[in-house]
């Protein structure tokens, strides 16, 4: 499953999502609920954890605006307060499940599991996406723009592929990083923009017109139709 984490503490959330890469699943972290709201409504997740007591927007504030904007992907909220009274709030602010800190790693693996067995099929990574000119395949792990086959090294497959889910929309810098390389930080390096530019180098082979557009300040977008 694609799972995002929206945890402020650093040693929960790199526990949280340690743990449920090596199960397999592909994990973004977010820091704070403005991040995490905005990362909710432009990604493509199978499931959502949630901390309660958020920085910027609480955690039950985000749930309540993703299930007034439409946002039906199933949450799981993480909090410290466990009372009845508490637990209600929280499911009726729209969660699907509530577990208390601290928790057994296997009971929120558990519990995350039974959440993604109510997606629709819909849902589901496909197996090809499809951007102007460019397309993508996961399953034989190839890439052509207008017909012809561009060779890529993995980081550059994932950096296209991250483009590629959010067509016609800007992809920060921030969410490469937490996407491709997961990290949660900010390195001291150019590691994006040199990715980038390889990446670019490759695509743009024999063709015109740039098909990554950096938009200044922003981020950068994948060009299509």
């Amino acid at each position: 499953m694609r799972i995002l984490i929206i945890e402020d503490d650093q040693e929960t959330r790199d526990f949280i999502a340690r743990g449920l890469g090596e199960a397999g699943h592909a994990i973004v972290t977010a820091t704070d609920g403005r991040d995490g709201l905005f990362q909710a409504t432009e990604g493509n997740f199978d499931v959502l954890v949630i901390d309660r007591m958020l920085p910027v927007i609480d955690g039950l504030s985000v749930v309540r605006m993703l299930r007034a904007g439409g946002c039906t992907i199933p949450v799981l909220i993480l909090t410290a307060m466990g009372s009845i009274e508490d637990r209600v709030e929280g499911l009726e602010s729209g969660a699907d499940d509530y577990l208390v800190k601290p928790f057994a790693f296997s009971e929120l693996s558990a519990r995350l599991q039974a959440l993604g067995r109510r997606l629709p099929t819909t849902q589901a990574e496909p197996n090809r996406l499809v951007v102007g000119d460019i397309e993508l395949d996961f399953e034989r792990r190839l890439v052509r723009r207008a017909g012809r086959r561009v060779a890529l090294q993995p980081r550059e497959f994932l950096l296209l592929a991250e483009l590629m889910r959010n067509p016609h929309r800007v992809v920060t810098r921030t969410m490469l990083l937490e996407r491709v390389w997961d990290f949660d930080f900010e390195p001291k390096t150019n590691i994006v923009e040199t990715h980038l530019s390889r990446l670019r180098g490759k695509l743009n082979a024999g063709f015109d017109e740039d098909a990554i557009e950096t938009v200044r300040g922003a981020g950068y977008r994948i060009r299509g139709e």
